[in-house]
């Protein structure tokens, strides 16, 4: 399965918080922001709110004089056996603030072995889960989950997905021609959050972000019910933004 090199602006955050934590992990009584900036290259303007969200994660600490070290979630995170629990735990606890701060259910998403995963999520009684009416690996076809994954797969690798999982009309909404579909993957902007506007379930509206670390296919997703809808395109532009810490965990 090839991949399509599509780098997201989610990504380019990631790489520069990775040299803020390569620079302060160098300097082990801890280092001041000016000194960050020198190392990294990185101007104020991109430093300071990157300092503030790797505090806000447990990334990093700052110390009584104001410099900075390295926090416990990234000891954690290095800690050999207990990485994949740690991991776990890290994302849970970003995807229930995330939920909260987009006021909708929220989900990470893969795509292992050839099939759509839904590996964590986080909802509330007034930000309920969708209804999965229909098994999500027969329905990336129609799903912002599933469209956003596809996308970062080149032709063969959908088509190979396509041959295992025939496209079905879900809704009066679900696009049931491949050609078709595939020209919309083909022009959705890597930075374009993906949307699903009833076309998955009658009365659910859905959007997607790809969260792409390594040679792993993986989105951020999030969903509400129809009467949101005002709500959609804003809450996905917030979900795009707030990616970062998400890939962050998946890529240290």
């Amino acid at each position: 399965m090839a991949l399509k090199p599509e780098p997201t602006a989610p990504f380019h955050s990631v790489q520069y918080a990775l040299r803020v934590l390569e620079t302060i992990a160098r300097h082990s009584g801890g280092v001041t922001d000016v000194q960050i900036a020198r190392e990294t290259g990185l101007p104020t303007a991109h430093l300071t709110p990157m300092l503030l969200m790797l505090r806000r994660e447990g990334y990093v600490l700052q110390v009584s004089d104001g410099a900075y070290a390295i926090g416990d979630s990234l000891v954690l995170l290095g800690s050999g056996v207990d990485r994949q629990q740690a991991l776990q735990d890290k994302l849970q606890e970003t995807l229930d603030r995330l939920r909260d701060s987009v006021g909708a259910a929220v989900y990470i998403s893969r795509y292992v072995d050839g099939e759509v995963s839904i590996t964590q999520f986080a909802d509330s009684p007034r930000t309920p889960k969708v209804h999965e009416w229909v098994d999500f690996r027969s329905a990336a076809h129609a799903s912002a989950v599933g469209k956003c994954l596809l996308t970062q797969l080149d032709q063969n690798g959908r088509r190979d997905h396509l041959s295992r999982h025939k496209i079905a009309r879900l809704t009066s909404k679900t696009i049931t021609n491949e050609q078709i579909l595939f020209s919309k993957l083909d022009s959705q902007p890597a930075t374009v959050p993906m949307l699903d506007l009833q076309e998955y379930a009658v009365g659910t509206v859905c959007a997607a972000v790809p969260i792409t670390a390594g040679s792993a296919v993986g989105c951020l997703a999030l969903s509400m019910p129809v009467e949101h809808a005002h709500r959609l395109r804003a809450a996905a532009e917030a979900l795009n933004r707030k990616a970062a810490p998400l890939l962050l965990s998946l890529t240290l």
